[in-house]
C-alpha cells in the first residue's frame, strides 16, 4: 500500500517539477560537465531538484529560481566531487588569483565555440571552479555578474577562473589523442541488444536476474524478475525504435533511436551485468534531453 504521506506530497511534488521544467535541461548541461558524465548529470540535477523541494518548504519567501537552483546543483556537484574525483590538481575550493579586468585574453564566440564542442567528459580536466565558470558563461551563455551571482564568488575571481579554463580547453583539444579503434561490445549486452531488436521478450526476460533492478530515470523503479518484465510490454508497443551497443563517456550503454529513420541516437539505456544476468536496467527515455550532449561511440 502506497505511503499516504507521499500521496499527500505527490500534488505539490508535480506542481513543484512544473515550475522548474525550462530550467532543467539548463542544469543537466551544467552538471554533466561537471562530472563529466550525463548519466552522473542526471544523478546530479535529481539531487538538486530534490533538496530545493524540501528546501522550498522551509522558506519564508520564493526565491530567484535560475540562481537559487544553480547554487544547490554547485553543492551538489562539489559534493560529488569531492568523494569521486581523484584527478583534481588544485584545492575544490581554490580560486586562481589571476586575470584582472580585460585580462580575459580570449574572444567571448571563440570561447564559447570551443567550450561548446568539448566532449562532455574533457571537462573533467579543468579544476571545478574553472568548470563552473566556463560551463555558465560559454557553454550556457550567462554574464560575468550572473556567474558571479551563482557561485557566490567576485567578478575578478569568476574571470580568473575562466581565463585558466579556457587556455585549459584549448590545450587539451590541441594535445588530444588520436580517437581508438571501434571496441567489440561484449558479449551480454550485444545479446541483450540483439534480443531487444528482434522482440524476443522472452529471450530477454531469460537474461534477467532474480532480483533485478530497473530505473526509468524520472518516472518509476521496480524490482525483481517479475516486476520488471512488465517494463518490456511498453517497448512491445513501440515500432520503429532500435538499440545499438555503444560507449558513453567511459562506459558501456545501449544507444537508443526511437524512429528507424533517425541518424543519431536520442537516449541511451545502461545495463549492470553480473555474470551473464543483467542484475539492473536504468532507462533515460523520459528525459528528454538526455541525448542533447551525449557523444556516442558506436562498438563494431
Amino acid at each position: 500500500m502506497r505511503d499516504p504521506a507521499l500521496s499527500e506530497l505527490a500534488p505539490s511534488r508535480e506542481r513543484f517539477l512544473e515550475l522548474v521544467a525550462k530550467v532543467r535541461p539548463e542544469l543537466h548541461r551544467y552538471c554533466a560537465r561537471m562530472t563529466g558524465s550525463v548519466a552522473d548529470g542526471e544523478d546530479i540535477v535529481q539531487d538538486t531538484l530534490m533538496h530545493a523541494f524540501f528546501e522550498l518548504a522551509e522558506l519564508d519567501t520564493m526565491p530567484t529560481l535560475r540562481p537559487w537552483l544553480f547554487r544547490i546543483a554547485q553543492n551538489r556537484a562539489t559534493d560529488h566531487l569531492r568523494r569521486y574525483d581523484r584527478r583534481m590538481r588544485e584545492p575544490l575550493d581554490r580560486v586562481a588569483e589571476v586575470a584582472a579586468d580585460g585580462a580575459l585574453g580570449v574572444d567571448d564566440a571563440l570561447a564559447r565555440d570551443e567550450a561548446v564542442r568539448a566532449a562532455v567528459s574533457r571537462f573533467t580536466e579543468l579544476v571545478p571552479v574553472q568548470r563552473s565558470c566556463v560551463v555558465l558563461k560559454d557553454v550556457l551563455g550567462h554574464s560575468l555578474e550572473e556567474v558571479a551571482e551563482f557561485l557566490e564568488l567576485s567578478v575578478p575571481a569568476v574571470k580568473a577562473a575562466l581565463h585558466r579554463g579556457r587556455a585549459r580547453l584549448v590545450h587539451l583539444r590541441q594535445t588530444a589523442a588520436i580517437p581508438a579503434l571501434r571496441r567489440e561490445p561484449s558479449p551480454t549486452i550485444a545479446q541483450y541488444a540483439a534480443s531487444f531488436n528482434a522482440r524476443d521478450w522472452d529471450a530477454v526476460r531469460a537474461m534477467l536476474a532474480e532480483d533485478v533492478r530497473l530505473d526509468v530515470v524520472a518516472r518509476e523503479q521496480r524490482q525483481g524478475r517479475a516486476k520488471v518484465s512488465h517494463y518490456f510490454a511498453n517497448y512491445a508497443r513501440l515500432q520503429g525504435w532500435r538499440l545499438a551497443p555503444a560507449w558513453l563517456d567511459g562506459r558501456e550503454v545501449l544507444a537508443a533511436c526511437r524512429d528507424e529513420r533517425d541518424t543519431e541516437p536520442t537516449y541511451f539505456i545502461e545495463l549492470q551485468v553480473a555474470g551473464v544476468q543483467i542484475a539492473a536496467i536504468r532507462d533515460f527515455r523520459h528525459v528528454p534531453y538526455i541525448g542533447r550532449d551525449a557523444r556516442f561511440e558506436l562498438t563494431r
